[in-house]
Parts: structure tokens; sequence; C-alpha cells
């Protein structure tokens, strides 16, 4: 359990400071008879007659997964490596350039634009430009962490197509590699003032059989200003692996075992949840009930919402696949409730059934 927990603190990478102006007016926007911000407002259009994506943004993190028929044989096997590994190895943990990741689209970020150039300023300080005077991408560009865009409208639809970067980077948090092959097509519309929408599509020959993608969505966050979010503590040090807690696991009598079994539900993000507890082949298996997405990577354990394996630590303590599950039990062994440890805290599920 101490490999556990030493792991899951060391995934939380980043730290929010304190900042001023988190309530600071935002000057010219439209706003209703109350004096909030009337995000369904026509959306604004700059000199040029386009739309303009000028503001701060904030969204839900978008699931960039795609299916195990979407991936060569070499990226699902890695994938399926980054896991077992607890994805210690993702450019995020280490603080490097997170580059097209698509979990990177959601989150906070302020976007200028300009007749020339847009650019999009990350809350972790990293940024990038995709240029609107007309170029073209070139064919054999110097890779890089973030890439090479160019952009042009289509209507009123900014279409950006991304090239040249390294293969130091994921295209999900999920694992999946990619290569210097990959190209990222985007396609941002502002449907009004206050809502963005942004569809992605990822295509690499050396990495992926077909292309996938995914959409997010973004909302004006008016009012308020984006505060920074540092990488500090890299995931370098980290050793603990799936194998390490499979090793130091302890044998736990399938009579108790069985007391475990049944349906718990609680909170977790503001939302209900449900996690599934069975016996099978003499194994804890969780799940949590609903959320397993179909046609992604739940085939290899790589869905949030497969069955996980629990491993047990000891009597009440079983890990699984980076989730830590003790088992709150009464005078007669039989579980109650069930707390899930997370990087961002305990969460506790009544048994109700």
């Amino acid at each position: 359990m101490r490999l556990l927990l030493a792991a899951l603190i060391l995934t939380m990478g980043t730290s929010t400071a304190n900042a001023q102006w988190l309530d600071w007016p935002t000057p010219g926007i439209p706003r209703t008879s109350d004096g909030k911000p009337n995000l369904a407002a026509p959306a604004p259009h700059g000199p040029d007659g386009k739309p303009d994506l000028t503001g701060v943004w904030d969204g839900d993190t978008p699931v960039g997964r795609p299916a195990p028929a979407d991936l060569q044989p070499w990226a699902l096997e890695r994938a399926t490596q980054y896991q077992q590994d607890y994805y210690k190895t993702r450019p995020y943990y280490q603080c490097r350039p997170s580059g097209p990741e698509a979990e990177r689209f959601g989150g906070w970020k302020r976007i200028l634009q300009t007749p020339a150039a847009i650019a999009i300023l990350q809350d972790d300080l990293t940024y990038r430009v995709i240029h609107t005077d007309g170029r073209a991408l070139e064919a054999e560009p110097a890779p890089s962490w973030s890439g090479y865009s160019v952009g042009r409208w289509e209507g009123d639809t900014l279409v950006v197509e991304s090239f040249g970067f390294n293969d130091k980077t994921w295209a999900s948090r999920y694992g999946i590699s990619h290569t210097e092959k990959l190209r990222v097509t985007e396609r941002y519309r502002r449907s009004d003032f206050g809502h963005l929408k942004v569809e992605v599509t990822y295509t690499d020959p050396g990495a992926f059989t077909r292309p996938w993608g995914f959409s997010a969505d973004l909302t004006l966050a008016a009012d308020t200003e984006m505060l920074e979010a540092i990488c500090e503590k890299s995931s370098e040090q980290w050793s603990a692996s799936l194998t390490d807690i499979t090793s130091a696991a302890v044998t736990v009598p399938p009579d108790v075992l069985a007391k475990y079994v049944g349906v718990y539900s609680g909170i977790y993000g503001g939302r209900p949840r449900t996690f599934e507890i069975t016996l099978e082949g003499g194994k804890l298996i969780a799940k949590i009930a609903g959320e397993a997405i179909e046609g992604g990577l739940g085939a290899t354990g790589l869905d949030e919402g497969a069955p996980r394996t629990l491993v047990p630590q000891s009597q009440t303590v079983f890990e699984g696949l980076g989730l830590g599950f003790r088992f709150m039990v009464d005078d007669k062994g039989v579980a109650n409730e069930l707390v899930v440890i997370h990087i961002s805290g305990p969460y506790t599920y009544r048994r109700v059934r």
C-alpha cells in the first residue's frame, strides 16, 4: 500500500497558486439585464469578418481513447506496458511539454487572435502559435514538442493543420504513442459568445491503422482570470509498477473476499458513481457501473470503466490499477462501505446491495 500511495502522490505533479483578479469583470462583453455575462449572445467577429476566438476558455478534459483496432500492434503493446507502469513516463508527469496530447484540448487556456496568427496560451505556461497568414506547412520541418500549425477559415470554422511533432510526447494520457508522421487536424467553431467546440482528428500511418479523434467543448470564462498550474515534482524517481504491487500481495481467504461482493454508490467529481464488486476465479473484480466505453480500450484494461482486478495488500485494502480500495467492515466482517483512494482524495461509497 505504501508503494501505491507513493505513486498516487507523485502523479499529483502540479500545484496551483493563489492569485489576484479572480473576480475582475471582463470589459466589453454582452451582459444580461442582471449584469451577468450573456454567453448566448452572438459570437464576436474581427475586422476581417471572421469569428474572433479571443478570450479565456475552460472545459472538461476530453477522452482520447481510441479503439484497439485503431492502433498498430506495437502501439497497443506499448500502451499496455505504460499502463502496467501506472503511466509514470507520461510527459505531463515528468514535467515535460504535453504537445498534442488529447487531454490538453480541455482545461484552461487563453486564446489571442490577430489577422496573421492565433496564439493559445496554456495554464502550464506552454503555448502554441497557429499561423493564419496563408503559409503552408513545411514538408519536412524540424521535429518539435508542439509541432507547427497553420490555419484557414472555412466559413465560420477555423481549420488547423499541425505537423512536425517529435515522438517524445503521447497522443493520449492512456499511453497512446505516435511517430513523427503524426498529423493533427482541428476544427474550431464558436457557435455563440460563450461556447467554443473543437473537433480533433489524429492521423499517423506509423502508429494508427486509421484516423481517430474526439471533440472538446469549451466555455468562455468571463469575469475571472486563468491561474498558472506548474509541474514541480517529476515522476522520474517513481519506481512502482503493477509487478511490484502483485509481488507484495497477501493471501485473503475466499470466504472473506465473498463478504466484499456487492454494489457501492457514492459521489465522484460531483456526479453519482457506482462500483460493482464481484468475485471471479478467486479474485475480486471492481467495475465502474455504466462507464465502460463501447469500442474503447477495455479489452486491454485501458478503459477507465473496464473491470479492474483488485490485488490484496491486506485483509481489507486492495490495489486496483492506480486506485486504492479499502473495505470498511462490521463486526461480522461484512463490508458496508468502500473507500476508493484517488489522487484527489478518498471517496466513500455506501453499500446499496
